[in-house]
C-alpha cells in the first residue's frame, strides 16, 4: 500500500454550522460537493465535513461507541480491484475489518478497517476523483 493519505473526514456535529467556520473564520472555500458532506480540496489532500451519525453508519459502527471517534483517514485508490487487493492483504495480516468493501451510497466503493489503536481508515475508489501520477487525489476527473 502506498503511503500517503488522501481524504480526512471529521465527523461534525451540526453540518452547516461547521461548514460556515471553514469558510468564514478559516477563509476556506468548499468544493462542490453532495449535500450530506462538504470537501475542501487542499492541495492533494482533501478534508471532508460529515455528520456524526451520518459517518457512524457509513462505517457500520453505533456512533456512541468508545470505538468511533468522529473521524475517518482515507487512502483513495484507482479501481474497485485495487479496494479488494488492500483488504485481501490487510486480511492475510489479521486486521481486523470493519466493514467490507462494498458499493457506497455516493457512487463509489469503499470498506474501513481499524489500525492497532482502533483509528478507522477508509479505502476508497471514487470514480469521480482522479488520481494523479504522483498519488494525489484530484477533484476533477481528469
Amino acid at each position: 500500500m502506498d503511503q500517503r493519505v488522501s481524504l480526512i473526514t471529521l465527523g461534525v456535529e451540526n453540518l452547516e454550522r461547521a461548514k460556515q467556520f471553514y469558510e468564514n473564520v478559516l477563509g476556506w472555500t468548499a468544493a462542490e460537493s453532495p449535500p450530506e458532506v462538504v470537501f475542501f480540496d487542499l492541495n492533494g489532500v482533501v478534508l471532508s465535513l460529515f455528520e456524526h451519525g451520518n459517518l457512524a453508519k457509513d462505517m457500520g459502527v453505533a456512533p456512541d461507541m468508545a470505538a468511533y471517534r468522529g473521524f475517518a483517514l482515507a487512502h483513495n485508490v484507482k479501481s474497485k480491484e485495487d479496494v479488494d487487493a488492500i483488504f485481501a492483504h490487510l486480511k492475510r495480516h489479521g486486521v481486523t475489518i470493519e466493514k467490507e468493501p462494498q458499493k457506497a451510497f455516493w457512487g463509489g466503493y469503499s470498506g474501513y478497517f481499524s489500525d492497532p489503536d482502533g483509528h478507522k481508515w477508509e479505502i476508497a475508489y471514487n470514480p469521480f476523483w482522479a488520481i494523479l501520477e504522483d498519488g494525489r487525489i484530484s477533484m476533477t476527473k481528469e
